[in-house]
């Protein structure tokens, strides 16, 4: 219950967005538009609407396009060949082949395909209807996502660096678990949570995509791209850091029996830095004080002289230098303080979005 009451509150907002779009658009189609059954109008505004919040603009894009391809494809096999399962099938993959060579996604080859073949069953007005129907969807859509309520690429990229950091803190403190397990009950390994590590990588490289596309695009962000760029440029250094975490985790999982428990602590500190980091929201003083705890982590850490433990060192100070850089270290010195065991280190202050992106942040 406490997981879906959380989807249902984080989600809220977009979903009304979407309910008032949607019947904006049936009413334009059905009273401007005079048709009269307006159901494809708020179909494409749902359709553009229904993804994360920094790409609706794109997806409305790729709703209009690929409707447009696919009743041209559509009408074109409705005047060579008529009805039938010839002209649906040949307009089915021509119109796909088409959706490939403007961009290959797949709502974009989805919409491509259905407006095919309501070309071909419906004939030439219902085709027309139907890019109607599309531009003023995919038109309301824009609206909605670029004019009214347009992302803040700030929060956008926040969130997701908080998302990635706690489940980087997550995969690490089960890797501590394990290491101060028992022999019999090292069975469970913390591999089943690496791929939700590598999935949150990916999204934070989507997001990162779709703050650029929103700061070039959205008219209120188009003349405040540094400070955009800035943050974007921090949220490259989460892809090493979670290389670093990735690399740390298979090392400690193959210790010996003899460095687990040496290491358990280690890896339980860094976790706890990350999910301090994954609370932070940008504050400054918070990135300074996980700077010092992570140095304080790694002069702590303890030394052998065997290989694996070695790798292992050497993976847990790769992991700090990354945390440092993120906090907004500069690397070279990140380095230099991680190697010579430096108890503090200037952590730069990040970009201050704004008290409007603050209230959104919080809620």
């Amino acid at each position: 219950m406490h997981e879906a009451w959380r989807r249902v509150r984080d989600n809220m907002w977009p979903v009304l967005q979407q309910s008032v779009a949607a019947a904006l658009s049936w009413w334009i189609a059905g009273n401007l538009f005079d048709h009269h059954v307006p159901l494809f109008a708020p179909i494409a505004t749902l359709v553009a609407l229904n993804t994360p919040v920094g790409g609706r603009g794109t997806n409305a894009v790729r709703v209009m396009s690929g409707v447009i391809a696919g009743v041209i494809v559509g009408q074109l096999a409705f005047r060579f060949l008529g009805h039938g399962d010839t002209a649906v099938g040949s307009a089915v993959l021509c119109a796909l082949l088409v959706a490939l060579l403007l961009d290959g996604e797949r709502i974009t080859m989805a919409q491509a395909a259905v407006g095919a073949v309501i070309s071909v069953a419906a004939g030439q007005q219902a085709g027309i209807d139907r890019v109607q129907d599309a531009l003023l969807g995919a038109g309301v859509a824009l609206v909605f996502s670029q004019v009214l309520f347009p992302p803040h690429p700030f929060s956008l990229l926040r969130r997701s660096e908080a998302a990635t950091l706690k489940g980087l803190g997550r995969a690490l403190e089960l890797t501590a678990r394990t290491l101060d397990a028992s022999a019999d009950e090292r069975e469970n390994q913390p591999w089943k949570e690496l791929r939700p590590v590598y999935t949150l990588l990916n999204d934070l490289g989507r997001t990162r995509d779709d703050a650029v596309a929103v700061a070039r695009r959205t008219p209120r962000w188009r003349g405040r791209r540094e400070p955009i760029q800035q943050e974007i440029a921090a949220t490259r250094y989460l892809d090493l850091l979670g290389n670093s975490c990735l690399t740390l985790i298979r090392g400690a999982t193959i210790l010996t029996p003899a460095h687990r428990k040496a290491f358990a602590a280690t890896v339980r500190g860094l976790s706890g830095v990350l999910d301090a980091l994954a609370a932070a929201r940008g504050s400054h003083a918070v990135f300074q004080h996980a700077a010092r705890r992570t140095l304080d982590i790694v002069r702590d850490a303890p030394a052998g002289g065997q290989a694996v433990p070695v790798a292992v060192g050497e993976s847990v100070r790769l992991v700090a230098a990354d945390i440092l850089v993120f906090a907004g270290a500069d690397a070279d010195e990140a380095e230099r303080a991680v190697r010579d065991g430096s108890t503090d280190i200037t952590v730069e202050r990040r970009a201050r979005p704004g008290k409007w992106t603050a209230r959104r942040e919080r809620r």
